[in-house]
């Protein structure tokens, strides 16, 4: 790619990076005038002559009308189903405060713009064909990023309540059979447990206040991925149902879940030889020939040139 073709290639994605963040300014310069002209035609002529309109801060003039602009730019990007998988995705995570969906959408709609000039600046030696391609490929990357963020936090939170099931059943198990209402000992496992568990049960009863146990115990089943907590829920359901003890179903629960426990660190622990082939093989077999091997072959070489 000749010089000419360089510099007109970076004006003109300068051109369209400065484009982008004007026009996310001025709509939210826009709104701002429109919302302090509806005010002052709201207040009437005594405004004038009364106390000051109070100024508004910096987050509401500015940053919160541009990360509307930008989520609606990003739910326009994202495909039909898009939104419905983020929120799935969301509430495998957890739903963090600091992860709504609208910013999601926003920060998918900026990594998207910031990507094209900086893959302008990253990939600019090469043909125009392949800066292009490059910066295209770099935008769609910066596009998906945070899809695959929030699939690794939902993944990672489903793994921790699948390694404290088993205690926190054991728990409720005990203070069932101890003589506490099941709603009471609920209460005591979400007080007693750390992680993700204990947040979902103490969703569970605020809950069970607004609908049925059973309902309440359902959304904690769809708000998971982990197999075994449906597992127990069904059967929760199923005892409520049909007038079953809750003692014993607690105790049969508990027991299936330590079984599994075992059963998936035994698992754990045969897959060890497989993984640790690979790094054998590439890193330590070669080394340890080296300087199992090296001397001998300095001695037969220097024999060979006596």
């Amino acid at each position: 790619m000749s010089d000419a073709q360089g510099l007109l290639l970076g004006a003109g994605v300068t051109f369209a990076g400065l484009v982008a963040l004007a026009f996310v300014a001025f709509a939210a310069v826009e709104e701002r005038r429109a919302v302090g002209r509806s005010l002052a035609a709201l207040a009437g002529p005594s405004s004038t002559g009364g106390s000051p309109v109070p100024v508004l801060p910096f987050r509401h003039r500015v940053a919160l009308p541009a990360l509307h602009r930008l989520a609606k730019l990003g739910g326009r990007l994202s495909p039909t189903s898009g939104h419905e998988r983020l929120v799935r995705q969301l509430d495998l995570a957890g739903n963090p405060p600091a992860w709504t969906l609208e910013r999601l959408l926003a920060v998918k709609a900026l990594g998207g713009l910031a990507a094209v000039p900086l893959g302008y600046v990253l990939f600019s030696g090469g043909g125009v064909g392949r800066v292009v391609f490059l910066t295209a490929l770099l935008a769609v990357g910066a596009f998906f990023l945070p899809d695959v963020l929030v699939y690794n936090a939902g993944s990672k939170r489903q793994v921790q309540i699948q390694k404290t099931l088993p205690d926190a059943l054991d728990l409720l198990t005990i203070s069932v059979e101890a003589g506490m209402g099941f709603d009471a000992a609920i209460g005591q496992v979400a007080r007693n447990t750390d992680g993700p568990l204990a947040g979902e049960f103490f969703r569970v009863l605020q809950e069970m206040h607004m609908r049925s146990r059973a309902d309440a115990f359902r959304a904690l089943a769809e708000r998971t991925t982990v197999g075994d907590l449906s597992t127990f829920v069904s059967s929760l359901v199923q005892a409520d149902k049909l007038g079953i003890p809750i003692g014993r179903v607690l105790r049969e629960q508990s027991k299936e879940m330590r079984l599994k426990r075992k059963q998936r660190a035994e698992e754990q622990a045969m897959k060890v030889p497989v993984k640790i082939l690979f790094p054998m093989t590439v890193c330590i077999l070669p080394v340890l020939f080296i300087v199992v091997l090296a001397p001998a072959g300095m001695e037969l070489a220097r024999a060979v040139q006596g």
